[in-house]
C-alpha cells in the first residue's frame, strides 16, 4: 500500500478486483475489472468519447490498450459500439505496471495520497457481484464516455460499489477527475495569499490544502449526491432519467457508516 500507487503482482489478484495502470509518464491511468481467467472488462473511448476541447483529448488516445498489427486471439469484444470491452491482461495493461486500487480507506490516507485515482472511501460490494456486474456491462453498455462524468474510472468504481452520481450536470466519481479539477482549483484559491504574503511556503501550504480537500469532497465514499442502482436496472435509468436525489437518502448513510467503522 503506497503513497502514490498501490503496485502489485499478478500472483495476487482476485477475480472482481479493480485495477489499472499508468499511461503517457503518469498522467493518466486506465482503470478495469479483473474478472480472472487473466480477464479484464474495461471502459474505452470507441466512438462513444465526448471531447473536451483540449489537450486531455490527446492524452485519452493512450487510455485503451495497445493496438498491435496482429490481433491477439486471447481478447474478445474488441469492436464492442457499447464501449465496454473485454481484454487479457497483457493487452489491458498494454506494457505498463500492475496496480490494484483501494477501496474503504482512511480519511488519513486517502489524504495523503499524492494523486487521485488510486483509493476511494467507498466500501466495495462483494467480489461476486463486482463480477457481475462487469460481465453485464459488458454485454448492454455504460453509456457515452465522457472523460469528466463516465470514464474508464467511474466505469470500475460502478462495478465495485453499484453506486452513481446522480446529478448528470456534475462531475463523475472518478478521481482522476478531481485531481484534474483539483489542480487548477488549487491555484485559483492560492491566489489571495499573494496579496497578504511573499512567503512561497505559505502559498504552497494553501494550494496543497485546496487540491487535498477538493479531491476528499469529490471522493464517492463521501458524497450525498450518489445513488445505489442495480445494473440490470441501469440502462433504463440512465436512459430515462430516473435517478431520484430522494434515494440517496438511504444509501448514503450506510455507506458512510461503513467506511467510519
Amino acid at each position: 500500500m503506497g503513497l502514490l500507487s498501490n503496485r502489485v503482482g499478478i500472483e495476487s489478484l482476485k477475480a472482481g478486483d479493480h485495477i489499472y495502470s499508468w499511461r503517457t509518464a503518469y498522467v493518466y491511468a486506465h482503470h478495469g475489472i479483473f474478472i480472472g481467467d487473466n480477464k479484464v472488462v474495461h471502459f474505452t473511448r470507441r466512438g462513444q468519447e465526448v471531447g473536451t476541447g483540449t489537450v486531455l483529448d490527446l492524452l485519452l488516445v493512450s487510455s485503451g490498450p495497445t493496438r498491435s498489427q496482429v490481433p491477439c486471439s486471447d481478447c474478445t469484444n474488441q469492436d464492442n459500439d457499447n464501449g465496454v470491452i473485454l481484454s487479457c491482461l497483457d493487452c489491458f495493461l498494454a506494457g505498463g505496471i500492475l496496480y490494484r486500487f483501494e477501496y474503504a480507506v482512511s480519511p488519513a490516507l486517502f489524504l495523503a495520497k499524492a494523486r487521485g485515482g488510486t483509493c476511494t472511501l467507498a466500501v466495495s460490494d462483494p467480489n461476486e457481484i463486482v463480477v457481475h456486474r462487469a460481465k453485464y456491462l459488458l454485454d448492454d453498455g455504460f453509456g457515452c464516455y465522457n472523460v469528466f462524468k463516465k470514464n474508464c474510472e467511474d466505469f470500475a468504481i460502478y462495478c465495485k460499489t453499484g453506486l452513481l452520481v446522480v446529478d448528470h450536470g456534475r462531475m463523475g466519481q472518478s478521481g482522476q477527475a478531481a485531481s484534474i479539477i483539483g489542480g487548477p482549483l488549487a491555484a485559483v484559491l492560492s491566489i489571495p495569499m499573494r496579496l497578504v504574503t511573499t512567503n512561497v511556503y505559505g502559498m504552497v501550504a494553501t494550494a496543497i490544502g485546496a487540491y487535498c480537500t477538493s479531491r476528499y469532497l469529490a471522493d464517492i465514499g463521501r458524497r450525498a449526491d450518489v445513488v445505489k442502482v442495480e445494473v440490470e436496472e441501469l440502462t433504463a435509468r440512465l436512459a430515462t432519467g430516473a435517478l431520484q436525489v430522494v434515494e440517496t437518502a438511504a444509501v448514503v448513510p450506510a455507506s458512510a457508516a461503513a467506511v467510519t467503522a
